[in-house]
């Protein structure tokens, strides 16, 4: 069967970027800039994004452009005779479900904030009260089903209209939209009377916090930020580079959207920092930024409703880019697997997908009680901390081993593959680099995540 293919450079740019661009970049990044002394943080982070991210990205892309097929059956391609590589190729189609089997949730959420906003249920509310609507949210199995079932159709529909026609034009407007209401949101925060304290904290490094919170403390939280933002290690995208041609050597690529992750992260502190100083108002952490701290600014911005509007759009589209692109790999590695069509490869994919998501869901509400990870977690923690935590790190690991080793793909057909086409190539000064020092890098950064989980 003739494999298929994304009809423009610009749209496997942007399926891409959907796909790494996620609630990472806005929800976490912000929170994490705070923690760690502001300015420094930022450009330790882009120091790590360029020297772990884009290298990892590239040996994705390579190994699915060079395969032409989905993760679950590329290293059957490309591996020596005898090896084992391929079990990975099934570890990542389970962490691709698993990974929407809370992320579906959470895009829910902001559909329903998105509502809720647009119908003024947050106005005239003070914090309390905003946070009781929040609970509210999570207690109510049934309005949560139905946002996770949306979510679900959402993919199903935009994915089993095509690669070109559904996928790629659908997530292309999407993503040039988000990046177009992120602009005017980080315009209105800058012009804040006010704003100009967060703008210092954000963009200006400071000493004395580098030294309050640690250096090695800041050096590791970036160094996790940059790893985690874009979702590499479970073959979400390597899925890409099996659908585009050998115009383009792939560093470039990878390159490219790394910066257009890095513009959404930056432009989400623009947002976010000057808003939050202008009111007094302390940046806080996870879900409580999002849908507590930032409704409440809304309510007291003129025209704050239309801002509020247009944030949870945004956010929405965030979180669904991410959906449609992971969804996507879930179709081509059961269709690769069972020699499915795209609609019956979509539908099959929708049904399990919306099951495995209700674990979640019932998690707040009537399995409340179950507390996998110990008191006060819930299954959304496990789902996220097995994702997170050991199949993205671990997954990012075998694949450079196989791209780097004689007992995998080997070095030269990765950087035959990778430097094909016009661009940024991957010389051989970097095979030191890549060979031994990125795999002990990706180790320190799996042992920190589970001493973080666990010594806690």
């Amino acid at each position: 069967m003739q494999r298929e293919r994304l009809g423009s450079r610009l749209g496997f740019l942007l399926l891409s970027a959907g796909c790494a661009i996620g609630l990472g970049n806005v929800w976490k990044f912000p929170y994490m800039v705070g923690q760690n002394g502001g300015g420094a943080f930022v450009l330790i982070y882009i120091f790590f994004l360029i020297a772990l991210g884009v290298p990892i990205m590239t040996m994705e892309f390579a190994i699915g452009r060079a395969a032409q097929k989905s993760p679950v059956k590329f290293y059957q391609e490309l591996e020596p005779k005898g090896s084992k590589w391929h079990i990975h190729g099934y570890a990542s189609l389970a962490g691709n479900y698993l990974l929407l089997m809370f992320y579906t949730s959470v895009a829910g959420w902001l559909l329903q904030y998105f509502v809720k906003t647009v119908g003024g249920t947050f106005e005239g509310l003070d914090a309390a009260g905003i946070k009781t609507e929040y609970e509210s949210m999570l207690a109510e199995p049934g309005m949560m089903i139905v946002s996770v079932s949306i979510t679900v159709i959402i993919a199903v529909v935009v994915c089993s209209i095509g690669l070109q026609n559904g996928l790629e034009r659908i997530t292309k407007w999407m993503m040039l939209a988000l990046f177009a209401i992120m602009v005017v949101l980080a315009i209105n925060s800058i012009t804040l009377p006010g704003s100009e304290e967060g703008l210092k904290f954000y963009l200006l490094p400071n000493l004395d916090r580098m030294k309050t919170v640690g250096i090695g403390n800041i050096i590791v939280g970036a160094m996790n930020q940059a790893f985690f933002t874009l979702s590499i290690g479970i073959g979400s995208m390597a899925i890409f580079g099996s659908y585009i041609g050998k115009e383009r050597a792939l560093m470039g690529e990878a390159t490219r959207v790394a910066i257009l992750d890095t513009f959404v992260a930056f432009a989400s502190g623009l947002i976010i920092f000057p808003a939050c100083m202008a009111y007094g108002v302390q940046v806080d952490s996870g879900k409580n930024l999002i849908f507590i701290t930032l409704p409440n600014i809304f309510n007291n911005l003129t025209g704050g409703r239309i801002w509020g509007s247009l944030f949870f759009v945004f956010m929405s589209f965030a979180a669904l880019s991410t959906v449609l692109a992971v969804f996507e790999n879930l179709v081509s590695c059961t269709v690769d697997l069972f020699g499915w069509g795209r609609k019956k490869a979509c539908l099959i994919n929708g049904i399990v997908l919306f099951l495995l998501s209700v674990p979640c869901v019932l998690g707040f509400n009537v399995w409340k009680n179950v507390a996998p990870m110990g008191k006060g977690s819930n299954i959304m923690d496990l789902e996220d901390f097995v994702v997170s935590n050991l199949m993205l790190p671990l997954g990012a690991l075998t694949f450079i081993l196989f791209c780097t080793t004689r007992y995998g793909w080997g070095w030269k057909k990765f950087t035959d593959e990778a430097n094909e086409g016009k661009g940024m190539k991957v010389t051989n000064w970097m095979r030191g680099y890549l060979t031994w020092v990125l795999p002990v890098v990706v180790l320190v950064i799996f042992a920190v995540g589970l001493y973080n989980v666990f010594a806690k």
